[in-house]
């Protein structure tokens, strides 16, 4: 069974955005929505997903997530937008 990875931003009931990655992307979001998530968006829920990629390894997805980290906000919203009019996640 091929193993796949996610980077994914997601956006919190404030507006805020948050990156991150995963083999899993529906369990983490519920995770997310749990407050068992990532400490920064724990009391940010709920939370959406409204950007996905994937990679064949965790490494692929790591360097991703770092990738988007660094760019700012407009920079994030504009690859969403992207996405979006893409047809989706």
């Amino acid at each position: 069974m091929e193993s796949k990875y996610f980077t994914y931003i997601v956006r919190c009931r404030n507006g805020v955005l948050y990156t991150g990655y995963t083999n899993d992307v529906d369990r983490r979001v519920k995770k997310h929505n749990q407050s068992k998530g990532a400490k920064f968006t724990r009391g940010r829920g709920p939370i959406e997903v409204v950007y996905t990629e994937e990679f064949c390894t965790k490494g692929e997805a790591m360097v991703r997530e770092a990738e988007i980290k660094r760019l700012t906000r407009p920079e994030k919203l504009k690859l969403i937008a992207v996405m979006e009019n893409d047809g989706g996640h």
